[in-house]
């Protein structure tokens, strides 16, 4: 009987897949959850510091009530730094847990070796994970094309994007099932006229822990055009040519800032990105990035600071309304934005 694989971060699946397991992004069960709060709740009650990254203790508790998972993949390195204190208590709960590391520096050695290891773990082989890494080639291409309908024809949502690109991080548990709604919803997209709107917008930082933030963006005349780590989830950006070492050194969530400011400021000139959102959870270490975006990126960033899983409250829809108003102005008037940082409008609006 297939084992169900809980992850913390985006892994090779395809090493999951190859040893016939059914991978679980432990992230989309939490969120998507008609109460997530309550697994915040429970990691609370069994100990849990109020002044932590609330997707961590969404984790443990997702983990430990609904029982969504058979063992746990932990990134316990090149994602959150409190992973390791999540590893351990859940191992002291008697979750078995298997670690997998992205290496400082995207060494391929050492990358391999990792890969290696994991396959080792779920008794496979690389060679077999590199067999669906090429088995989903395919089905990347389709995300890709999901992904170029949004900032190329503006006939795919935001949401719409996020949607899609995020579940590919395990395939909703069925990677043929998946791929016929990708290709249902591909279908349908040749009917559509493109959405309307007249600031393009790019997201950049972690998933939302909130809901209903893209919707909001779209109402207020703000089209997403640009996804940044729902995009790396999904791997359609990959160039490896189907190489598994090769496709996940290519991914830059892990591998620190200046590998996705690269990401990011492609995006910005390719995408013609009028502005950008960047979203930061609370007590997470890379709200300190922020400041090397806000110097290093070539146009405005409003941040946005989520702690609770809840809808988009009052106040950051009023930030939001005068972000988009302010680019809006500076669409009217290019002329008077200077390409000097120093002259260009602020963005900083305050923070959450």
């Amino acid at each position: 009987m297939a084992r169900k694989i809980g992850i913390t971060s985006t892994i090779p699946v395809e090493v999951v897949l190859a040893a016939g397991d059914v991978p679980v992004d432990l992230n989309n069960v939490f969120v998507n959850d008609p109460d997530p709060a309550r697994f915040i709740r429970y990691a609370e009650d069994a100990g849990y510091p109020r002044n932590i990254c609330c997707w961590i203790k969404g984790l443990f508790g997702v983990v430990m009530q609904t029982r969504c998972a058979d063992a746990v993949i932990a990134v316990t390195q090149g994602d959150c730094s409190c992973t390791l204190a999540l590893v351990e208590t859940l191992m002291m709960r008697g979750v078995p847990v298997i670690p997998f590391e992205y290496p400082f520096g995207r060494d391929r050695d050492l990358l391999r070796l990792q890969i290696e290891k994991l396959a080792d773990a779920l008794g496979t082989t690389v060679e077999a994970a590199q067999e669906w890494a090429d088995r989903l080639r395919p089905l990347r291409s389709k995300l890709a094309e999901i992904d170029r309908l949004t900032w190329s024809e503006g006939v795919v949502s935001g949401a719409e994007n996020h949607e899609f690109l995020l579940s590919a991080s395990d395939f909703c548990g069925d990677v043929r099932l998946f791929e016929e709604r990708v290709d249902r919803f591909l279908q349908k997209t040749r009917d559509r006229r493109p959405f309307p709107g007249d600031v393009r917008l790019g997201y950049i930082g972690v998933p939302p822990i909130w809901s209903g933030l893209h919707e909001f963006l779209e109402s207020q005349g703000a089209g997403v055009v640009f996804n940044e780590t729902q995009r790396q989830f999904s791997m359609c950006a990959s160039e490896s040519e189907g190489d598994i070492v090769e496709q996940y050194a290519a991914y830059t969530y892990p591998y620190g800032v200046f590998a996705r400011l690269e990401d990011i400021g492609s995006a910005v000139s390719d995408r013609a990105i009028d502005g950008l959102i960047h979203y930061t959870q609370s007590f997470c270490f890379r709200q300190i990035e922020d400041m090397i975006f806000r110097e290093k990126l070539p146009v405005p960033v409003l941040t946005l600071e989520g702690d609770q899983p809840a809808p988009l409250d009052g106040r950051a829809r009023l930030r939001i309304g005068a972000f988009i108003e302010m680019l809006r102005k500076n669409r009217e008037r290019p002329s008077e934005v200077s390409d000097n940082p120093s002259r260009r409008p602020s963005a900083n609006l305050g923070k959450d």
